[in-house]
């Protein structure tokens, strides 16, 4: 068998021939008569056509040479095999692409993706196929091996970090160039997306260091008293936040409710310092210092804190009278006008009596025999009182703040009953005696009792 390498012409010769013309030559095979033809009279092989290596690189032809007059083989035919010289034509190229790679924030140096390139042209001939990689955009963070193609992440002391909270992708161009490199060689390029994953490298951060917020003092458990925001520049669990309180005893006043990255403050239980605010009506208003700090709920290092101030307001409530029951005396038949005793209330706000005033419901004393001073809660008969015609009477005070025209009864008070006492058959000589239960009819400004009053004698 005999192999010949053509670029256009090729030629058969056979030993037995003369030069006399009487031999002739005759091919056989793969693309005789549309890609080769021979000169039946020198033996040359003429190629008709362009050859492309990449779509067949060689032909099996049989050359046979005859005597013209007789037709016969001179000698045995012979198997040729032609083979197709490879030129560079082909640049390469990369069969994988897009390629897409992931890499963790601040990562060091580290394999990145595999990226490969196919060249068509005959490796075993020349450097048509010999390829040489290079990065010609992102080497400030990445480098290719130029021998295989192995992407990696840089880390140098000149090399910024990769921080995906200012960039979270990057663009990689890669070239494969054929020739080894060299002048002359074709070239293909392709994009590596390198994606940023996030890794908990900042802290959290309380929008503001210090809050400021107010609860009325009559607020009940589960008002809430106001909202913290933090933010967090990381993703998903590193970005999800804790909040506490970091007092104990502001920890059982206060609960922290989360929302996202919100913690919402509400009130828990009265707290003593409130309910001294409450009684004592200090000159100025409490103020509680709650101290909240947040912090990932990944393992971390990084945390934050912030002081929130709550102010305790004063709220306007209504009178509270000096004791729960009274007990006065009057005698029947003392004349007009005739003192009975004296109810007092405070405001509870300021702790004093000098803003209260006070008055008689008109529906308790339907026939206007008490009177009370407005300003001091002295109660007086305004007639004589007899025993024998009525042995008790039943009246209600009202005590209202000074400067307040709410109506009465007021919407939602409550019902309230005379407490009726045991009358004693051993009272003194003309003595009668009052005595009351009161309940609080109005949830501001003014407060009721209802005063019993009984007259005894002596026979």
């Amino acid at each position: 068998m005999v192999q010949l390498i053509i670029n256009t012409t090729a030629s058969l010769h056979t030993d037995v021939d003369k030069g006399d013309g009487r031999t002739k030559y005759m091919l056989e095979g793969e693309g005789v008569g549309s890609v080769f033809v021979v000169d039946s009279n020198t033996g040359n092989i003429h190629v008709t056509k362009s050859l492309d290596r990449e779509e067949k690189d060689q032909y099996r032809l049989i050359a046979t040479a005859m005597d013209r007059q007789t037709g016969r083989a001179l000698e045995m035919s012979s198997e040729f095999i032609i083979r197709v010289q490879d030129i560079n034509d082909n640049p390469p190229v990369f069969p994988n692409e897009p390629y897409i790679a992931t890499v963790p924030e601040m990562a060091n140096i580290g394999t990145l993706i595999q990226v490969t390139a196919r060249d068509a042209d005959d490796p075993t001939y020349g450097n048509s196929a010999r390829l040489v990689y290079a990065i010609t955009q992102g080497q400030d963070y990445f480098s290719v091996d130029p021998q295989t193609g192995l992407v990696q992440t840089l880390c140098h002391p000149a090399v910024p970090d990769m921080d995906r909270e200012t960039r979270d992708e990057y663009l990689v161009v890669l070239q494969a160039k054929d020739m080894g490199g060299h002048l002359g060689g074709l070239s293909g390029t392709t994009t590596v997306t390198v994606k940023l994953t996030d890794v908990n490298d900042n802290p959290p951060h309380f929008k503001r260091s210090a809050w400021s917020f107010s609860v009325s003092e009559l607020a009940a458990p589960g008002v809430e008293v106001g909202r913290l925001t933090a933010t967090d520049p990381d993703l998903g669990e590193n970005a999800q936040l804790e909040f506490t309180i970091l007092d104990a005893e502001e920890a059982e006043i206060f609960n922290l409710t989360q929302r996202e990255r919100e913690a919402v403050i509400v009130l828990n239980k009265v707290s003593d310092a409130i309910c001294q605010q409450t009684v004592f009506k200090a000159s100025s208003q409490l103020r509680m210092k709650v101290r909240v700090r947040v912090l990932p709920q990944t393992a971390s290092p990084f945390k934050d804190q912030a002081t929130v101030r709550v102010m305790v307001l004063n709220a306007d409530e209504p009178p509270q009278f000096s004791q729960a029951r009274y007990h006065l005396d009057v005698s029947e038949n003392c004349p007009p006008i005739c003192s009975v005793g004296r109810v007092r209330a405070v405001d509870p706000d300021t702790g004093q009596s000098a803003n209260i005033r006070y008055s008689i419901d008109p529906q308790s004393d339907p026939e206007a025999l008490f009177r009370i001073a407005s300003d001091t809660g002295s109660i007086s008969t305004v007639m004589e009182l007899d025993r024998e015609e009525e042995q008790w009477h039943n009246i209600t005070v009202i005590a209202m703040q000074r400067g307040t025209s709410a109506p009465w009864p007021p919407q939602g008070a409550a019902s309230s009953r005379a407490w009726q006492g045991h009358i004693s058959p051993r009272a003194g000589p003309g003595v009668g005696k009052i005595s009351h239960r009161f309940t609080i009819r109005v949830p501001f400004f003014f407060q009721t009792i209802q005063i019993l009053c009984q007259g005894w004698w002596l026979p």
